[in-house]
């Protein structure tokens, strides 16, 4: 990611008061179970974390090195209690040549808007060297917010995306929103993409303050309003739920960008006191500042419950009883979706069952598939109870067919 111009102290103290009025004006309260959620944030696995990225070594096209990175975000995600059916590789190749480079999706599924999404990214490439601050820092973060949110209901859907191919002109990215974004029917609707690029701070200085990015672009320009809106937002999450000051700036260069082409809403997370060692091999872990990119991290699962609305008591969290397993819409018309959570059944089915229980459709679906889509073609308007049977499992929910 290029270099940020040096901001002026006045320039800060400006955006800091903006801040503080930011948080008042916007109605953005402190929730403490976010808090105690936030407090559940490990230091020990952040630096863990830089550690291993670190000892993968050069993550470019076509090294072994990016596949074994690979599959340790897999085996990490996997360790969180992440299944397989929630974890989607997306390969492409690029600047024709045949070497095939892969981005990682992990998809939590939300529990009101479940086809409405936030993401939340950060490439794991790296060029020059091992890359640990640039981006092995953002990749830390994602994984603790990954990690801490696995079992937290939230209205919105969130994906976790680890792109490739960032570092040679943001190709992971684009092929993703060429290629999945914009080939889903409909198109993927997107909250939020949340950006997290070089979080790792400088060793010796004082790093107390995270960079909060918001699109100033004007092609296009139709969302850049809501840009800075969420982006104010993030700021304020700053100050709730970590110990770094906040400070605005603008987008640019990083893996929002073919989703800001695309007319999606961004925002972004980027070091202030900026290292001199990026792209080099001496981006390392040593001339990093761990104990901020935990705060970073901190910050990142503040703003993450936020944005994609997590409950808010640990009462209202008890994801685990279901599996996480929705059916949607509530009231569905001509189809209905079920998402099988966590469950990784060998063989399942889903039928729906009238109010005389009477079974009026039942269809296997496959065990594989995160999401499945069934046809209600032929189903009488009504009140019917959704059944998902496995071979040791039976999650029911009632939904309307209008």
């Amino acid at each position: 990611m290029p270099t940020y111009t040096q901001t002026t102290s006045k320039n800060l103290l400006l955006t800091l008061a903006f801040l503080f009025i930011t948080s008042i004006s916007n109605g953005q309260q402190y929730i403490p179970y976010y808090g105690t959620v936030v407090g559940q944030c490990s230091q020990t696995n952040v630096t863990t974390s830089l550690t291993e990225f670190e000892s993968l070594g050069l993550k470019r096209k076509g090294t072994a090195a990016l596949d074994n990175t690979l599959t340790w975000l897999k085996n990490k995600y996997l360790s969180y209690g992440y299944t397989a059916n929630q974890i989607q590789e997306d390969s492409y190749t690029y600047q024709s040549s045949s070497v095939v480079c892969k981005n990682l999706i992990v998809t939590k599924t939300g529990t009101v808007y479940p086809n409405i999404y936030v993401i939340v990214c950060g490439h794991y490439d790296s060029i020059g060297g091992t890359g640990t601050n640039d981006n092995g820092s953002g990749v830390a973060s994602i994984l603790e917010t990954a990690r801490l949110l696995q079992n937290i209901p939230t209205q919105y859907s969130i994906k976790f995306i680890n792109f490739s191919g960032e570092e040679d002109g943001l190709f992971g990215s684009q092929h993703y929103v060429s290629s999945i974004v914009n080939s889903t029917s409909p198109k993927m609707n997107i909250r939020l993409v949340f950006n997290l690029d070089e979080v790792g701070g400088v060793a010796g200085l004082t790093n107390d303050t995270i960079t909060c990015e918001r699109d100033t672009n004007n092609t296009p320009s139709t969302n850049n309003a809501l840009s800075s809106t969420m982006t104010n937002e993030l700021m304020t999450c700053v100050g709730l739920y970590s110990p770094l000051n906040a400070y605005l700036s603008y987008a640019y260069s990083s893996d929002y960008m073919p989703f800001q082409a695309n007319n999606e809403i961004i925002t972004g997370f980027f070091e202030t006191n900026e290292t001199t060692h990026k792209h080099t091999n001496t981006d390392l872990l040593q001339y990093m500042d761990p104990v901020y990119n935990y705060k970073v991290a901190q910050a990142t699962i503040g703003a993450t419950m936020h944005f994609a609305v997590a409950a808010t008591s640990l009462a209202s969290s008890s994801f685990e009883d279901i599996n996480q397993v929705r059916f949607y819409p509530s009231i569905a018309h001509d189809e209905l979706s079920v998402s099988l959570g966590t469950l990784t059944p060998a063989q399942c089915s889903v039928s729906l069952v009238n109010l005389e229980g009477k079974v009026v459709l039942k269809k296997d679906i496959e065990p594989n598939q995160l999401v499945s889509t069934i046809a209600l073609e032929g189903i009488s308007k009504g009140l019917y109870l959704a059944v998902l049977q496995t071979e040791n499992k039976r999650i029911t929910q009632k939904i309307i067919v209008n």
